[in-house]
This record gives structure tokens, sequence and C-alpha cells, in this order.
């Protein structure tokens, strides 16, 4: 019997409408734009200034501290300004304008195609090159990778765990990268396993995904420690806490970290990262983007450089549907709405959806009729409509009790709510108010 996570989870439609189609490499623009805050963490801090000539793999800018990452040029080039720009989240944030000359690459990069299985480093040798090369949780929540790869003291790792899972609807860029770099994903893996000196890891992948999982199983057979994991389809499996569950049968403790269950999770892209970034010195500068929508003429897969605008894939993917009501960054769930299609593409960019008018428009807002869908559909065992409550009245202290900061802001209560209550949206604001109080108690 196939696995899954035990409390709460729903089955929203996958729409997978980009299932199948294979990674296309998206042209070059005339400029990036490269935001210096790409990750959780500190932004990374400028290394170069206007006037400066870049190459495709040029460190731009330095980790900003302990929980950041570097950041390098996507092509080369010359820095235009360091200058605010928008990103994702509405905000004008720091940013590196290049425009683009050519395409020169690094020496250092590796450009060939040989796959290469063999590495003589040692754990701190590996961790080193993965800081080095920028990379971050490419899953979406852009933690960078090197952190999570050293557990605090008290804490080791016993497993691997591979996010292969790709619940959200409509994204499929883990898909076709499992289908087209399976055998660089496989040695990844194998390099992240002797960063934390473990002997196993299991790649858990939902078994919407049949073509993957049987590729990634005919190739695993040579890479012992390594299982695949067929897990029964449910949303959001993709969340590490849930995934560990699923896969381990153990639970992660009210504000504890994975670690704390002897598990480090990493995204399958992210182990995709680590191979190019250990086997062929190539830093995080470019990602596979899920461009889709019903509405959309070729929904598709691409390979994009960082910083390239979400309106060059939009046009690549048969240009912006007539009746677009909304851009969504990132899937339905867990996406945000982008206010400009003139955003970058940046290292947490794994799809942009685009919703008809009639999709994006919210129904009327009705009373709550304690049905208890939420609580039965929340996979960290919350009660949303209390939750909402308490931000509505800002009853921070309840919020609290009640573990607002263990939300993962799946989306699960809204979309089973039958009277529309915005349940996400108030818990989320609820919860950054309340994690605020507790950095400055701290403090």
């Amino acid at each position: 019997m196939l696995r899954t996570f035990r409390i709460g989870g729903i089955h929203p439609p996958e729409n997978k409408l980009s299932a199948g189609k294979k990674i296309e490499v998206l042209a070059t623009p005339k400029q990036v734009i490269i935001p210096l805050g790409q990750h959780i963490g500190a932004p990374a801090v400028a290394v170069v200034k206007k006037g400066d000539l870049v190459k495709v793999g040029t460190l731009l800018a330095k980790a900003g501290g302990f929980v950041s990452a570097n950041i390098h040029s996507s092509v080369s080039g010359k820095v235009n300004k360091i200058d605010n720009a928008l990103d994702a989240s509405g905000y004008r944030r720091p940013a590196i304008y290049i425009d683009v000359e050519g395409d020169e690459w690094e020496a250092s990069i590796d450009r060939t195609d040989t796959l290469v299985k063999e590495c003589n480093l040692s754990s701190k040798e590996i961790i080193d090159k993965i800081a080095a090369a920028g990379i971050v949780g490419l899953g979406g929540a852009t933690f960078p990778t090197q952190v999570k790869l050293m557990p605090p003291p008290g804490n080791k790792a016993e497993i691997v765990i591979i996010n292969a899972v790709e619940c959200e609807p409509y994204l499929t860029s883990d898909h076709s990268l499992m289908m087209e770099k399976a055998e660089q994903i496989l040695v990844g893996v194998t390099l992240l396993m002797k960063a934390v000196n473990v002997n196993r890891a299991v790649i858990g992948i939902e078994n919407n995904k049949p073509d993957a999982i049987a590729k990634m199983q005919q190739l695993a057979v040579n890479y012992p420690g390594v299982e695949i994991m067929p897990l029964k389809v449910q949303y959001p499996q993709g969340g590490e806490k849930q995934l560990i569950d699923a896969v381990i049968r153990r639970q992660v403790k009210s504000g504890a970290l994975p670690i704390s269950a002897g598990a480090v999770v990493q995204n399958v892209g992210t182990a995709y990262a680590v191979y190019e970034a250990v086997q062929k010195n190539k830093p995080l500068f470019e990602r596979v983007v899920t461009v889709t929508g019903k509405a959309l003429a070729n929904p598709s897969n691409f390979l994009v450089r960082m910083g390239t605008p979400i309106s060059c894939l939009i046009d690549a993917a048969g240009g912006l549907p007539e009746n677009t009501g909304k851009i969504i960054g990132g899937g339905p769930m867990m996406g945000k709405a982008l206010i400009s299609a003139e955003v970058p593409v940046c290292k947490g960019s794994s799809g942009v959806l685009l919703l008809t008018k009639e999709e994006s428009v919210r129904k009327p807002m009705r009373d709550c009729i304690r049905c208890a869908k939420c609580v039965g559909a929340c996979p960290m065992g919350l009660n949303p409509t209390l939750l909402m409550s308490c931000t509505e009245f800002k009853n921070w202290e309840l919020a609290e009790e009640n573990h607002i900061t263990d939300c993962i802001e799946c989306g699960s209560c809204s979309f089973t709510c039958p009277a529309n209550r915005p349940l996400l949206d108030q818990i989320r604001l609820g919860k950054g108010k309340v994690m605020g109080i507790i950095r400055a108690r701290k403090s």
C-alpha cells in the first residue's frame, strides 16, 4: 500500500498541463535584473559595481551572513547599475542590472554533457563547494543548502530525503527534470549523503508520475543506499514535515527542525544543482520553470537564466491570453499574485501560472458554518477558523498558544472552506505578527 502523511491533506485538481513537455532552453534576454535577496536570510552583498564586465558564472554578490547565499551572473555583459527593482513580493529591493553582450562563460565551468560520478572530496569540501555555488532549496522555500547540511550541535542526520513529490497543481518542472537528468540527480543525491555522512537516501515521488518512478528505479540500482519510494497523491506532501511523516513515519515536534527527526530534506532540483556545482563547478544561475495555464497556447517547461523577466517566459509559451486575470508566481495553492510581468526569475521561481478572469475572481465570503472541514484538512493539526478569529480580533496570545507559527501556509483550509472564508490570508497576517512578537521577546 502506498504511503502518505497521516494528518489532514486534500486532493485539488492536478492540472499538469505541461507534463511530458521536454525542457526548452529559453533565449537570453537583452538585460537581466538579478535581485540580491533570492533566498531566506540576509541579502547578499554586491561585489561588483557599475561598468564592470562579467561572464556567465561570475560572482556578483557574497552571502551577507550565516543564513545567506552567494549570487552569480547568469549572463555575460556589463553591469548597467545597482538599483532597486520589483521582486515577486511586490516590493522594490536592491538588484544588479546587467546588459547582455554575447555568452562568455567562466573558464572553470565544465560545459560538457559527460556524466561525472566519482567524487574524492571530503564532506566539508562538498559543503564548501555548495556554499560557493550559491545553492538554495529550489522547491520554493529557498533556504541556503549549506546551512541545512550542517546540523546544529546535538542533532545528527540519519537519512537524506529527496522531495520529488511536486504536489502543487500545474507545476511539472521537477517531473521534467527527472525525465531528462535522472542520472545527474542520483549523483547529486550521493553527494548530499556524503556531505551529511549518511548511508541511506529516499527519493519520494507521487505515483501520478509513473514514468519518472520507473526511470529513477531503473537507474537507482547502481547507487547503493538510494531508494525510490512511490507515494500516494495527496497535497501538501511536499511539505518537509509531511514528507518525513510519509517516508519514515516520524512526526516533527511543534517548533522543531526536520533534523530533530534525523532527516535532511532536499528538493530534487536542489540535488541536480548540487551535482552541477560539485562535479561541474557550475554555480546556480539557471533553473527549470513551468509556464502554464488553461488559456495558455503552449504550456511549457523552460530552462531559464536568473534575472530573465517573466514576460519573456510568457511570450515563449504563446503570449499573454486576453482573458488573463492574474499572473501567479508558483502554483495555485502556495503561489502569490505578481503585480507585474517584468518581475525577474529568481532561484525560488518554480513556475508561472496564468489564471483566467473567471478563475481569479474570489467568491463572496459567508459566515463560518462550523463544519470543521478546515480542521480536518490541516496537515499540521491546527484549528484554522480559530486562528483566523484570533487575527481578526488581534488576540495574539491565544494565536500563539494555538501554534499559529506552525502553519506552513499550504492553503488547504481555504480550499476546503464551503463559506469561502479567506482563512490563509488572515492566518498569514497573524503568523507574521506573532513571529514579530516572539522575536521582540527574545531580544
